[in-house]
């Protein structure tokens, strides 16, 4: 059976035939490998230590535990199709006022935080615990020496959702600088694929 470029180029020398099929191919892969980055799955890397030591970000920045970045995988799919989910760690546009309030943040396009707070709620944190309309939320993500002193109650708008990073005492997050509205929640991180002895999925 003759390929597409024979019957629609059959006219042409065999060595630009091949070269037009071989020019094809490579743009055809190129764009199917940027629309899955576009639309499916998105890389990103942990850049500070406001997920340690969930997310390993590179010594010697302040606070890191790790020789590497860990690197992250995004499902972009999912949040159309069902709500985002308490407890998830999630990729999202970096917001305008945590430009202007945190550190180091001037130049990242996104964060990358664990979902705490869901539309309507009221977030309220006690001595480095955090508590959702009232009720201590169990989180065993938090090592206990990573917690703050800090305390504050802050009421989530709707269409919006309220992030914090593990590492509460070094994470500039919604406690900070507000809630984060649906539309510029990008994905929820869903595998960490590098280096190797860090791949795991969640």
């Amino acid at each position: 059976m003759r390929n597409p470029i024979d019957r629609l180029f059959g006219r042409l020398p065999k060595p630009l035939r091949v070269l037009l099929d071989w020019t094809l191919t490579i743009v055809g892969a190129i764009a199917i490998v940027l629309a899955i980055k576009a639309w499916v799955i998105n890389p990103y890397r942990i850049p500070t230590s406001s997920m340690e030591p969930t997310l390993h970000c590179a010594r010697p920045s302040p606070g890191c535990e790790a020789r590497f970045s860990d690197r992250v995988l995004a499902d972009r799919v999912s949040y159309h199709f069902r709500n985002p989910r308490r407890g998830e760690i999630v990729v999202f546009k970096t917001p305008a006022r945590a430009r202007q309030v945190c550190q180091g943040s001037s130049g990242s396009s996104v964060f990358v935080k664990r979902l705490i707070g869901l539309p309507g709620e009221t977030v309220s944190e006690k001595s480095g615990y955090v508590y959702i309309n009232g009720k201590k939320l169990i989180e065993t993500y938090v090592q206990p020496g990573r917690r703050d002193s800090n305390s504050g109650t802050w009421h989530v708008p709707k269409g919006a959702y309220f992030f914090m990073g593990d590492n509460r005492g070094e994470s500039c997050d919604s406690r900070d600088w507000g809630s984060v509205p649906r539309g510029d929640l990008i994905g929820r991180v869903f595998m960490t694929y590098w280096p190797p002895n860090r791949i795991s999925f969640r």
